[in-house]
């Protein structure tokens, strides 16, 4: 694929874009409302189908086909985790946030604890937020730096600053109303890739509906189940892993439930989480199946495989499948990058804006909210550009899995308000909630020694949100 080419496609694709946010853009006073809450006017159906691309992600393109060669199809263990834990967001969360009507999910730590546990929330949400859309990003940045600005000498970050520009220039007025509405789009070209490159590969090994499926079922990459305790991937720790990381990093993640509460009522809020969380788990499916085809492609053709996991699917698109499927390939990758930088970037901002600044969606200025929405489009490039500067990826995955530690003070924090009827001391909770993540991190640097070889995975998120909870009770109002 030649520069020229790739050019075309992503001035073609922001185009559209701009012309999204065009029409989904509110005039006047009325833009600070649209930008939070998109006017409460969303259908719940185009919001359940964007959400896909959101939650799936560049690193979900790219990561989930390279996994099934050391995992097999163990990831499907989390996703069954994932299914239980969407319920939990749409008969407990969504009930909840919309009896107060928030425009922030973290001003219900306001009413139950007080200012300083709202601020706290939403400051580890904008910690892990933009330490995970940067990392996003800057995968994404890496591929276009590949396959187009280094044919032309741009340095790295001159790219990562025209990638964020763009992207700013199409959220700075529509706000969420304009999410949701591109991440139909996003979502679309993300999964058409996934299928596309289905076909090319069935194509080109000569298998129909049925030869095509039992090459998937039969191989020794499809094993789903994994029942060895001491296994990272044993069903139950993926299993629960699975339904606590879904409450924490969807449900109380500002970022994917500002989309939530854009719908009219609770009502289609829950019926657009549970026909989200179908599309979803289909969606894995097939880039589970994908993973299985790419290697025994790779096989077939005497491909050399890739260092690292996660280029295969670039490396053969790119280079083996033609000029369409790697067209259609690049446009996955950029819609997967951007569906969740952009929605990344709106909901820091209503966040700050609403939780730090005090604004709401009918007093705010909507200078001020530009400001700040420029200000987090500055931080994510210049995060992304140390992340470049480390020069390793292996160090910049290690910020991204630490990021993740944040989760587990919101998860103690919320299960704790929630579900007890206590009052705590709010000048102290954000002293717990920086302790609990460390306290974490040391357990599990150490639970081989402590606990007979039992190695935590995704499932130390429910011991920091225990640490959390403990130390909440620990805190009582005088």
């Amino acid at each position: 694929m030649t520069p020229s080419t790739v050019i075309l496609i992503i001035f073609l694709y922001f185009i559209i874009l701009f012309a999204i946010s065009f029409f989904t853009s509110e005039k006047g006073d009325q833009q600070s409302t649209s930008f939070f809450t998109a006017n409460k006017s969303s259908k719940w159906y185009l919001v359940a189908y964007g959400m896909v691309g959101a939650t799936l992600s560049g690193v979900t393109f790219i990561s989930v086909p390279g996994m099934v060669a050391k995992g097999g199809w163990g990831y499907l263990q989390f996703m069954m985790g994932n299914m239980v834990g969407y319920l939990v967001i749409a008969y407990v969360l969504i009930p909840l946030f919309y009896s107060k009507n928030l425009i922030s999910i973290y001003e219900y730590l306001k009413d139950r604890f007080g200012p300083i546990a709202s601020k706290t929330g939403s400051l580890f949400f904008i910690l892990s937020q933009t330490i995970g859309a940067a990392f996003r990003l800057y995968l994404a940045a890496l591929v276009l730096q590949i396959a187009f600005f280094n044919a032309f000498n741009i340095p790295f970050f001159i790219s990562v600053l025209v990638i964020i520009l763009l992207i700013w220039l199409y959220t700075f007025k529509g706000g969420i109303k304009t999410i949701v509405w591109t991440d139909t789009l996003q979502t679309t070209l993300l999964l058409l890739a996934a299928v596309w490159t289905i076909y090319t590969i069935a194509n080109d090994l000569g298998l129909n509906a049925s030869t095509l499926y039992s090459t998937i079922a039969e191989s020794e990459m499809s094993k789903v189940f994994d029942w060895n305790w001491q296994s990272p991937t044993f069903f139950w720790k993926q299993f629960m892993a699975g339904m606590f990381i879904t409450i924490s990093m969807n449900g109380l993640d500002q970022n994917i439930m500002q989309k939530n509460l854009t719908c009219k009522n609770p009502k289609e809020a829950q019926t657009n989480v549970l026909s989200f969380a179908a599309v979803f788990f289909l969606s894995t499916v097939i880039f589970l199946s994908l993973g299985v085809l790419l290697y025994e492609y790779a096989g077939y053709y005497d491909i050399s495989l890739p260092t690292k996991a996660d280029e295969l699917y670039p490396t053969l698109a790119l280079n083996y499948f033609g000029t369409f499927t790697a067209v259609v390939f690049l446009l996955g990758i950029i819609a997967a990058a951007f569906s969740s930088a952009d929605s990344a970037l709106t909901a820091l901002t209503t966040s700050f804006c609403v939780d730090i600044l005090g604004m709401n969606s009918t007093t705010s200025s909507n200078l001020k909210r530009k400001l700040v929405h420029l200000g987090f489009s500055f931080l994510l490039f210049l995060v992304i550009v140390i992340f470049k500067s480390f020069n390793n990826d292996s160090v910049v995955s290690d910020v991204f899995k630490a990021a993740g530690y944040t989760y587990g003070p919101l998860l103690g924090l919320f299960t704790y308000g929630i579900f007890t009827k206590k009052s705590v001391d709010d000048s102290k909770v954000i002293f717990i909630c920086l302790l609990s993540p460390v306290l974490s991190y040391i357990i599990n640097l150490n639970s081989e020694t402590l606990l007979f070889g039992y190695k935590f995975g995704f499932e130390i998120l429910l011991v920091n949100a225990g640490i959390t909870i403990l130390g909440l009770s620990m805190i009582p109002k005088k």
